[in-house]
């Protein structure tokens, strides 16, 4: 493992660093880049995205595809989190700090904003960056692939119930554009590119084909990861700075969901003895969060500068640095799964 990937919680924590530095140096260019959009999907966002996913796409196996209903604890585990568990809890949470823990650091009229936006969240489990972690867990990319598919099949007929119930909303209009393009930009387009690339490389020269190519692209993966953050930060850089003490509250529960629903998916995958390469991604699905799907419904429903789309930003911040810390505590347990022996090399820090 190069020096790299070794340290590359560092070069995230310096991206995220870059990122609200320049967008106060070059505040146009951010919000050039920004208005790049198409039913709130940013489009330079999504291709350094499609940049991350595409390598493990490469490595899908369609003739092994057919072989993970053998194995459904690790579906059952992603279904059960990410739908009957993780919006309740996240709702929960809300209530509990913004009607009772924060309740005199917020103003009272805020307070059900801030749930809403929390509930969003909870409702819509990650679809493109779940690629992204499962690679840098050595994650199974089949079994990766149709955990974040049957995600999405349950989403487009159980998210808009889900919030309306939580909500209280009865005319709860989902952004189909942003759900639909979403999918399509993410799972659908490059996995399409990532199987015929697989098909010529096998022709050519076998899986020793595939692996070598894999290996050689993963760079241009790392370095999508590392721009994704500049922007996501840079985008948000004056609301980071202009209200550092709300961005730390509204954080807070998002936190504590985040890493409760992984240990609760993690440790129910080792008692039920799910191999690491199933187990790890399975955990990470119910950690992180549909951030477009969120933020276009927030928006849609409370206003662009409501406090609901304010949480879902705040959501998509704490993302990556969240996330990398659970793939580096997934790589170091790795061998208390089995099958899995104690690691030699050292794993992303």
């Amino acid at each position: 493992m190069s020096v790299f990937e070794r340290y590359l919680s560092l070069w995230v924590f310096l991206c995220i660093i870059a990122g609200i530095a320049l967008s106060n140096l070059m505040p146009g260019v951010f919000g050039l880049l920004a208005g790049l959009e198409y039913a709130s999907v940013n489009l330079v966002v999504a291709v350094l995205i499609w940049a991350m996913v595409y390598p493990m796409m490469v490595a899908v196996d369609f003739s092994s595809l057919a072989r993970v209903g053998e194995r459904p604890k690790g579906l059952i585990i992603t279904v059960t989190v990410n739908w009957l568990i993780k919006p309740f809890t996240m709702a929960a949470l809300g209530v509990l700090f913004f009607h009772h823990v924060f309740a005199g650091l917020i103003a009272p009229e805020n307070a059900g904003q801030y749930i809403a936006g929390l509930i969003l969240l909870g409702a819509a489990p990650c679809t493109a960056m779940v690629f992204v972690w499962s690679q840098l867990t050595k994650g199974d990319p089949n079994y990766t692939l149709v955990q974040v598919s049957l995600n999405d099949v349950i989403m487009v007929f159980a998210f808009a119930p889900i919030v309306a119930l939580l909500l209280g909303v009865t005319d709860l209009s989902v952004p189909w554009e942003t759900l639909l393009l979403s999918v399509l930009l993410y799972v659908v387009l490059p996995l399409a590119a990532g199987a015929w690339t697989r098909a010529r490389l096998v022709v050519r020269g076998g899986e020793a084909a595939v692996a070598e190519f894999t290996a050689r692209i993963k760079p241009v993966s790392m370095l999508g990861l590392l721009m994704t953050v500049v922007l996501l930060f840079g985008f948000q850089g004056n609301v980071i700075l202009d209200n550092p003490f709300l961005i730390l509250l509204l954080a807070t529960p998002i936190l504590i969901q985040s890493y409760g629903m992984f240990a609760l998916a993690y440790f129910w995958a080792w008692k039920w003895k799910v191999p690491h390469d199933v187990a790890a991604p399975c955990a990470l699905i119910g950690t992180s969060n549909f951030f477009e799907l969120a933020v276009a419904v927030a928006i849609g429903l409370f206003g662009l500068h409501s406090g609901a789309a304010l949480v879902t930003v705040v959501g998509v911040l704490v993302e990556v640095p969240v996330m990398l810390s659970l793939v580096w505590f997934a790589n170091r347990t790795r061998h208390r799964f089995p099958g899995q022996e104690r690691p030699a090399e050292r794993f992303p820090a």
